[in-house]
């Protein structure tokens, strides 16, 4: 169990969080949901080792993990697929995969499973990562997440700017993922496919919840009051 409990964070002086608390169970999707500047991307980044939280703030398996680092944080499970996808652009596509399967965890995603899921990538292996498609560069993306094997994958904004075709695409990888035990917490502006990915949803605003509950059984009404805090 990953728990956020009563969690602030601070761009310096500038507070972005406000006593957030979560949870997130093994082989579930949680999904965070509030507009640009709520908070979703630093609580992220938090959860990844990016950013330092308040003490006993985060628990992993009743563990405090607070004080971890980014490479800490991948080695205990969590991996993050940043907004914007973060490729470099001196490493080929294989290079990618190579470093995240040097730096993750062993697990039951290797690269050949990963190049099974996403065949496109076998013909681009040799390509330098961000000479490719806005989609083509989300499926690296999470592929080195992947090989990771985190436990908990965070995954910011995934579909932005994306086809319709390579969304469905990105969310039928993700389902493979959840589907393999890993637990997920999505950020994703379009609410509609965020709960209907999602078992349990998460609105935050102005950096504080909102507004919790089951996807399934969230209701429009209230989500849009939340979302846009009228």
């Amino acid at each position: 169990m990953l728990q956020v409990d009563r969690m602030d964070a601070h761009y310096g002086l500038f507070q972005a969080l406000f006593d957030v608390s979560l949870q997130l169970a093994p082989a579930q999707t949680l999904a965070l949901i509030g507009s640009n500047g709520a908070g979703k991307t630093t609580l992220l980044r938090t959860l990844a080792g990016a950013l330092r939280a308040r003490p006993e703030s985060i628990l992993l398996d009743g563990v405090c993990i607070s004080q971890g680092h980014e490479l800490q944080r991948l080695h205990q499970g969590i991996a993050l697929v940043p907004e914007g996808r973060r490729l470099f652009a001196s490493l080929t596509v294989r290079e990618h995969l190579q470093l995240a399967e040097r730096n993750g965890r062993p697990g039951a995603w290797t690269s050949e499973r990963v190049l099974d899921e996403m065949p496109v990538l076998r013909g681009l292996l040799s390509r330098p990562a961000t000479a490719m498609s806005g989609g083509q560069q989300q499926l690296v993306a999470i592929a080195r997440a992947l090989l990771c094997n985190p436990r908990y994958l965070l995954c910011d904004e995934v579909s932005l700017g994306l086809s319709p075709l390579a969304v469905d695409e990105v969310y039928r990888l993700l389902r493979q993922a959840r589907a393999s035990g890993m637990a997920l917490l999505l950020v994703e502006q379009n609410v509609q496919r965020a709960l209907r990915e999602s078992d349990h949803f998460v609105c935050l605003q102005k950096g504080r919840v909102v507004l919790q509950g089951l996807s399934a059984q969230a209701d429009r009404h209230d989500v849009a009051t939340a979302y846009f805090g009228v």
